[in-house]
């Protein structure tokens, strides 16, 4: 039996909802559909570069660089389909939305965390479904799907945003991902007001200019068995800051990782057959007046020239169950 399998077993959360939420056939994030319909959302894959979200509405058309896309011609196809637009003169690829996919293509509401930070953070927070998790701030929603994916079914999300309208759209957009029922979202500024949640969480995310002013109310919201808190900041600044808050608290085994990701280049590489000084080959090179040696080819993994800089900062710390003394 699998952890995944356990965890919904033993859960409390009612065994028709998570069946409802596995098995509902409006398109979500949290699960796979075969056909793409109206109103679902789709990325379209142009190249590697260039893809958009896009929702599905009979008798829209979206205008690509290979010409005209029809809505129409979507809806019905199966997802990963090759798509043709511009009267046949280009194609593109309409993709079931992942968590990644969308990180790639969401509207920016505010500066986002990226795949390569969002692993790192899943895995330090050991989310898995069934967590509970709290969030701040949603901001443009990167972070959240992730998350959701992730401690889905069984699972639930709590995220707060200060900013009223970015937290209205988030709203939206969860309810339009088929996401609602895993997710609750506030508009509260928990550096000054708190989360208001008591012993209900496995794990907090804090990505705040100022995530000191918050460890106290992550704290009471953390289970008093204990839990894992991450914070994101791209200063040094402010991960001393919050490190000192954080050991005032109580937390214990703080870290701070910084992830670069470095892609490397499979080339073929062709290079001359060496000369290890054998008379038959020396004497054949003397004879032909030049270098002798057929080159010979190879695959090799070549680092860039150049790679993407500094995101972020990405401090982790683990809060212990206290021990009631008598």
């Amino acid at each position: 039996m699998t952890d995944s399998l356990r965890i919904v077993l033993n859960t409390s959360v009612p065994n028709e909802e998570v069946q409802s939420i596995l098995s509902a056939s409006n398109m979500s994030f949290v699960r796979y559909k075969e056909t793409a319909e109206e109103g679902d959302v789709v990325i379209i894959y142009l190249t590697h570069e260039s893809m958009f979200p896009l929702t599905l509405e009979a008798g829209r058309i979206f205008q690509t660089r290979f010409g005209a896309l029809r809505h129409s011609d979507i809806i019905g196809t199966r997802f990963g389909s090759k798509v043709l637009c511009g009267g046949g003169r280009g194609y593109v690829y309409a993709l079931h939305p992942t968590p990644e996919l969308w990180t790639l293509t969401l509207p920016h509401r505010t500066q986002i965390v990226y795949t390569t930070d969002i692993s790192m953070l899943t895995l330090q927070l050991d989310l898995k479904p069934g967590s509970v998790v709290v969030e701040s701030g949603t901001g443009s929603g990167s972070v959240s799907h992730a998350v959701i994916r992730t401690i889905a079914p069984t699972g639930h999300l709590y995220t707060f945003e200060f900013h009223q309208q970015r937290a209205e759209k988030a709203r939206e957009e969860f309810s339009d991902h088929g996401l609602s029922s895993l997710v609750t979202v506030t508009h509260r500024n928990v550096c000054t007001d708190g989360f208001g949640l008591s012993d209900v969480a496995d794990a907090v995310f804090l990505d705040l200019p100022s995530p000191w002013e918050a460890v106290a109310s992550a704290k009471l919201a953390l289970k008093k068995a204990g839990g894992r808190l991450c914070s994101f900041s791209p200063c040094v600044e402010q991960i001393q800051r919050t490190c000192d808050k954080l050991r005032s608290h109580g937390f214990c085994d703080i870290t701070t990782i910084e992830c670069l990701l470095r892609t490397f280049d499979v080339r073929s590489i062709a290079l001359p057959e060496p000369d290890l000084g054998r008379p038959d080959t020396c004497a054949q090179t003397q004879q032909e007046g030049g270098e002798s040696a057929e080159n010979f080819t190879f695959k090799s993994a070549v680092p860039p020239k150049d790679m993407p800089g500094h995101t972020g900062f990405l401090t982790f710390a683990t809060l212990y169950p206290q021990m009631e003394t008598s």
